[in-house]
């Protein structure tokens, strides 16, 4: 049978499916964009990135040119593509447990349409047994496409980079979908690395658990030298310096973000809530904006106060603001304080954001959530600062400045 796009990518407008989409389509790959966000498939169309992604926006500027990649709102064209790709995942519900209907409900919207030498690929996190699950759910339907689950695992913000110099996990229900699935990433992938479904699934939870539990690690080392009266980052350093053990232990700060947390939950909710190692993670690394609260309460009369947050995103050099702990310290202080004043640089969905400059002008003290590049050198007289990133090589619940802030 031939098909009107090589791929069609669902949900693809995101942050997950259009650097995936770009790079595909960089490739000489016929690209279908399928996304029910008119606005995001607006900015698309006209040559711009609706989010920061480095590299991508040249590239994508050039693969709409070359009518490479094509935008679309209607289901019934993704039945006009060889190859699938669902970038749906499975969020965590208020009990932390996986909500599995954003993806049951995607997948019944494409089965009437589906033809069985089509290739259907999940690669957003699922709960282990997913990819399992929709296969034997669409059987039932009378339905059998080559099924597929090949996870992403980039870094927000280098995804054009990391797709093109990562291995990529493949994983089939079936030999044929396995070996369709690899011959597709291949175009992309410098290595194929070849598991079942339900280990490429772990792959994935594993590697972001094992993340959120190193941020957790020196999150709590931090709580304890704060406990001691002791710079952290003296005692991090030497922990580091020459002893490479040591050497991949992150900074102090917060450690949210769309997949990290909800990952561990996950993992968590599939070992029936035997996951001790991440559920501790999580009370340390939920924990800090509430420290950090804690402490300015304790030594200032915040309630004559006004505090200043520099960094909503939920990591540096990004716009993305979804399950950023800077909110959470917002929401904390704001029962303290006189006022709460908050500025980013990239984040532009956010509408109670106030100027940098208004912020430092009104607020008594400025705390650091993000370590955004823009505030490298920011001046600060007069200000109490605090910097549990060691950003500015200052104590992480400091006295007034006297003057401009810069690396240690």
């Amino acid at each position: 049978m031939t098909y009107r796009y090589d791929i069609c990518v669902v949900g693809g407008a995101g942050h997950v499916g259009l650097p995936l989409s770009i790079v595909f389509a960089s490739r000489g790959q016929r690209v279908l964009i399928y996304d029910t966000n008119p606005r995001s498939l607006a900015t698309i169309g006209e040559g711009k990135m609706p989010f920061m992604e480095a590299g991508a926006e040249p590239l994508l500027k050039q693969v709409l040119k070359d009518g490479l990649l094509v935008l679309s709102s209607d289901s019934a064209q993704a039945a006009e593509a060889a190859a699938l790709v669902i970038v749906i995942g499975t969020p965590v519900d208020e009990f932390l447990n996986p909500s599995l209907k954003p993806i049951t409900r995607c997948i019944d919207q494409l089965l009437p349409r589906l033809t069985d030498d089509q290739l259907l690929i999940l690669r957003s996190t699922v709960y282990p047994g997913v990819t399992k699950a929709v296969a034997k759910h669409i059987a039932s339907m009378g339905k059998y496409p080559k099924i597929s689950f090949c996870p992403e695992r980039i870094v927000q913000g280098k995804a054009v980079e990391e797709l093109l110099t990562l291995p990529q996990i493949v994983s089939g229900t079936s030999q044929e979908a396995e070996d369709a699935a690899a011959a597709l990433f291949g175009l992309i992938a410098p290595e194929i690395v070849r598991l079942s479904p339900i280990e490429a699934e772990l792959v994935k939870l594993l590697n972001n658990a094992y993340r959120y539990i190193q941020f957790a690690t020196t999150n709590q080392f931090y709580l304890i030298a704060q406990a001691a009266g002791v710079d952290y980052y003296r005692v991090l350093e030497g922990m580091k310096r020459n002893y490479p053990r040591t050497s991949d232990i992150p900074r102090a700060g917060f450690a949210a973000g769309p997949c990290l947390f909800k990952d561990t939950m996950q993992l968590a909710a599939f070992y029936k809530n035997q996951f001790s190692l991440g559920h501790a993670a999580m009370l340390v690394n939920e924990s800090l904006p509430m420290f950090v609260a804690d402490q300015l309460a304790s030594k200032y009369p915040l309630e004559k106060m006004t505090v200043g947050l520099l960094g909503m995103a939920f990591k540096a050099d990004n716009d993305d603001p979804r399950s950023s702990l800077s909110y959470k310290l917002k929401k904390l202080i704001a029962f303290k304080a006189k006022r709460v004043l908050t500025t980013d640089p990239h984040v532009s969905t956010d509408s109670t954001l106030s100027p940098l400059d208004e912020v430092l002008e009104h607020s008594d003290i400025i705390v650091l959530c993000v370590p955004h590049s823009a505030y490298k050198k920011l001046k600060l007289p007069g200000k109490i600062v605090v910097d549990v990133w060691n950003f500015w090589g200052e104590p992480t619940l400091a006295q007034p400045q006297a003057g401009t802030v810069t690396a240690s």
